[in-house]
Order: C-alpha cells, then sequence, then structure tokens
C-alpha cells in the first residue's frame, strides 16, 4: 500500500512537471517576460502624454492626442522620429473623434453650436471645412469617399467626458450605456449597423471590425460595410477593444487584458496588452508583453505598429532624449509584427 502511494506521488509529481514547462513553452519563464519585449521608444517629451497614435495613410506622419498640463491637443508627428510639427485643433469635442482622411484629417467640433464633423489640412494652416452635421452623442468617426459616415452612437444617459487625464486609457468604457455601430449618409438618413462601438475600417473599404460587450466581457467582431456577414473573432473572459486592420486586411491587431496574471504578476483586469488575429479568427498572437498599459494600435503599411503606453522608461533612453529625472505617464512606443503574421498573411 505504501510502494502504491508513492507511486502516486512521484506520478503526480512529474505530471506537475510536465504542466509547468507545457505551461513555460506557452508563456515563458515568468522572471524573463515580466518586462521584455520588441517595443521601441519613439515619442517622449518632459511632463507630456502622447496618446492614441494614428499612422498616416502615405507613411510619414502620425496624429497624438497630445496633453501637457491643462493644454490638451491634437497634434502632427513625423512618423520616423516622433518629432512635433505642429498642432491641428485644440477644439475639446475632436479628443473623442480624429482620423486621417488622405492628406487632410477630420474631427468632431461644436463650434458652431451644433456637433459635426470638420475637415482641415494636416499641417494645421488653410481652410477648415464642416463634413456633416451631427445630432446625439457620436464618436469613433470615421469620413467615407461618398461623405457618408460610420460611427458609434452612444444611447442617452452617456455623459461625455471630455476632461482628459493621463490615465485616459479605457476609451471603450461606457459603462451600463448602450452603444451601436451606424452609418449615417449625407442626407441626415442613418442605418444602425450592430451593437457595439470602436468600428474600425479596412483599407479597402469593405469590413468592419469592432467591440461588442457580453456579459462581463468585450470580444470582437467584423462584418461588411452595409452590416452583412456579421462574424465573432475572439471569445474568452477577456475584454478586447480597440481593433485596426493591416494594410492587406489579413490582419487585426486590438488591445485586451486577455493575458491575465499568467507572465505578469498583474491583476487580470489591469494587464492591458497587444494582440493580433487573423481575419478567419485563428493564429491569435501576443505582441507586447509588459506590466503596463498598452493599448490603442494603429499599424502602417509596413507593419510597424504604433500604440500607446505608461510602460517604464530606461535611464538610457532618458540620457538620450535629455530628459532630467524619470518620465512617468503615456508614450508612444513601436513594434514590429512577428515574422510569421508577416510570412502567414504573404500567402
Amino acid at each position: 500500500m505504501k510502494f502504491i502511494y508513492t507511486c502516486v506521488l512521484a506520478c503526480g509529481l512529474c505530471l506537475s512537471l510536465e504542466s509547468a514547462v507545457q505551461a513555460e513553452s506557452l508563456f515563458g519563464n515568468n522572471s524573463d517576460v515580466k518586462e521584455r519585449d520588441s517595443a521601441q521608444l519613439l515619442t517622449l517629451e518632459t511632463k507630456e502624454n502622447e496618446m492614441y497614435p494614428k499612422a498616416s495613410p502615405d507613411g510619414k506622419y502620425l496624429l497624438t492626442l497630445t496633453m501637457q498640463g491643462h493644454d490638451v491637443s491634437i497634434s502632427r508627428r513625423a512618423i520616423q522620429n516622433g518629432g512635433y510639427l505642429n498642432i491641428v485643433t485644440d477644439d475639446i469635442a475632436s479628443f473623442a473623434s480624429f482620423a486621417w482622411f488622405h492628406e487632410q484629417v477630420t474631427f468632431s467640433s461644436s463650434r458652431t453650436g451644433m456637433l459635426s464633423l470638420w475637415k482641415k489640412p494636416a499641417r494645421g494652416k488653410g481652410l477648415m471645412r464642416r463634413e456633416i452635421e451631427l445630432t446625439g452623442h457620436l464618436q469613433e468617426i470615421t469620413l467615407l469617399e461618398d461623405g457618408s459616415i460610420i460611427a458609434t452612437r452612444i444611447a442617452q444617459g452617456y455623459k461625455q467626458k471630455h476632461g482628459l487625464s493621463s490615465d485616459h486609457f479605457n476609451n471603450w468604457d461606457m459603462g451600463s450605456v448602450h452603444s451601436y455601430i451606424v452609418h449615417i449618409f449625407p442626407d441626415g438618413s442613418e442605418k444602425r449597423l450592430s451593437s457595439g462601438s470602436g468600428a474600425s475600417l479596412s483599407k479597402d473599404g469593405q469590413h468592419l471590425v469592432f467591440s461588442i460587450v457580453m456579459g462581463k466581457s468585450q470580444h470582437l467582431f467584423m462584418m461588411d460595410i452595409d452590416g452583412s456577414n456579421l462574424a465573432q473573432l475572439t471569445s474568452g473572459h477577456a475584454q478586447d477593444a480597440q481593433a485596426t486592420w493591416s494594410a492587406d486586411g489579413k490582419w487585426i491587431v486590438f488591445t485586451s487584458n486577455r493575458a491575465g496574471t499568467v507572465d505578469t504578476g498583474v491583476s487580470y483586469k489591469n494587464n492591458w496588452e497587444l494582440w493580433a488575429i487573423s481575419n478567419e479568427g485563428t493564429h491569435l498572437t501576443r505582441l507586447t508583453h509588459n506590466k503596463a498599459k498598452d493599448g490603442a494600435p494603429s499599424i502602417a503599411d509596413n507593419g510597424i505598429v504604433y500604440f500607446h503606453s505608461d510602460r517604464r522608461i530606461d535611464k538610457t533612453s532618458l540620457a538620450e532624449r535629455e530628459v532630467r529625472g524619470s518620465a512617468t505617464g503615456f508614450h508612444i512606443w513601436t513594434v514590429n509584427l512577428p515574422e510569421l503574421l508577416q510570412t502567414t498573411s504573404s500567402k
């Protein structure tokens, strides 16, 4: 009997060791992965936060939400080194929605007393034109070539948070208020496409990826621009949001807390990383490994992913940027799509 009990213990120990090895092969050694990935710092200004990067269609510039003290603006930067070029707008309503439209920038504004979508040159100078007048609470507005827009409509009861802080990270969190993806046409007519928020338009203008709240989780869905062919991309006990497309439309990069405590030591709800998944719902791949909050990805045509993060900045980077003391808050970082993803997408 004693012999059998010893064998059972030994077998159990072997199984435990085998499970540990498998877990390490999937997630890496806990001490090695916590602060290691290939991300590179792009922007760093003293007492400033740079968030929500958006790569320009020509691959030359970035738009960022820039916060310095009480001053907040949408800024244009050089994509190569993150260097500041000019303010596009400091309209407080623009922070909920700004985007590239060819060489110009669209943004929401209530400057005439009514919420509207406006467009102006990215260099910050020149005529500013109203594209379409809007009603109600709308954000994440995308202007289409025919003058219509795709946007997130938020049901009544939602209070727009214009007062931004350095931790303005969860822009998808609307509490218990419902939101919908809508298509609004130039004549003012509107078509509800689906429940959800944060719709991102594919480069060919044919597909949308967005998030839908499902109980305590939030997952990515995909559909055609007319609302047809709805399909679920992600699942599990996680919050998946801020999705964006690769140039070829085969990959989607997004923000998620699905990593949990497996290899970061950070609680499940607060460990935000970048992930990628194919448009077929396969090859789910983690892109960043860090205790910090990584989010709001934007993919340039060359496969570089730009995102904001409040991760720790090392002394070498501080010295190179001539920043004294420590640097906190959010800044723009870059990471390359893994070779696996680039090879798979080219097949």
